[in-house]
């Protein structure tokens, strides 16, 4: 039997779209995953890291503020088939199979475009990991985001206006060399049906709490979302080096 495969369907476009110098739109069909996972039972944290090395694998590990045997582990790549092959292969293997994985604060997500950068591979790819791989940005606090089906509703105006309240608090923070965040998409990625995952990455943890408190005035906060946490607090003790060359 010949079996016909349907041709793909031109109408559907699935590349980061942005804006060049010159206003023309412009487009990149790559993006960055991360995923994070947290662990209890961490008796000896940088044995971890010396494994970490060994395996090269491109990622961040934290010491878990709120649990003196905890770590968390951030990974990242373009291809998703690097967390079931170079990630899983690690941390099934001894020690690592000693840690108690905590599902709670697992997240997957992906970088996304939100239509006006003008440089893509800067603002999808190396951007975040110039961030998260910072070694003078130590304490972070990552977390999963969903919002409300009503700001689905909202026009596009008004919801342009709710979001430029939100990211001018965070653009502020980073001006002022406070706080730098990650935004990522985890759209059918999620477990619990969370919308995004948000990393805040700062020189000290103060402004990250700050920062916090600051956003949960804003209208998408306190109006429009569903869900906000589990908040994972944490300090680095190991980041791959070379990882946004």
């Amino acid at each position: 039997m010949d079996i016909q495969r349907a041709k793909p369907d031109s109408t559907v476009d699935i590349l980061e779209k942005g804006r060049g110098q010159d206003g023309s739109e412009i487009s990149l069909d790559r993006r960055l995953y991360m995923q994070f996972l947290a662990f209890g039972a961490a008796h000896a944290p940088s044995h971890y890291v010396e494994l970490l090395d060994e395996a090269g694998i491109l990622g961040v590990l934290y010491e878990d503020l709120n649990d003196p045997y905890g770590i968390g582990l951030l990974t990242f790549s373009e291809d998703p088939d690097d967390f079931l092959t170079k990630v899983r292969s690690l941390l099934r293997t001894p020690p690592f199979t000693d840690l108690q994985l905590k599902p709670e604060y697992t997240m997957l997500g992906r970088t996304y475009a939100i239509g006006y950068e003008n440089d893509l591979e800067q603002a999808l790819i190396r951007r975040p990991i110039e961030r998260v791989t910072d070694p003078t940005l130590l304490w972070v606090v990552w977390y999963p985001v969903r919002r409300s089906g009503a700001f689905e509703q909202l026009s596009a105006d008004e919801q342009r206006t709710i979001l430029m309240e939100h990211g001018g608090i965070g653009r502020a923070y980073g001006k002022a060399d406070l706080a730098y965040d990650i935004r990522l998409a985890c759209f059918g990625l999620d477990k619990n049906d969370n919308d995004f995952v948000i990393g805040l990455l700062g020189h000290a943890l103060y402004p990250l709490s700050a920062i916090v408190e600051r956003m949960r005035k804003t209208r998408q906060t306190s109006q429009y979302l569903t869900n906000l946490g589990p908040f994972f607090v944490g300090k680095v003790i190991w980041q791959s080096q070379g990882a946004g060359e």
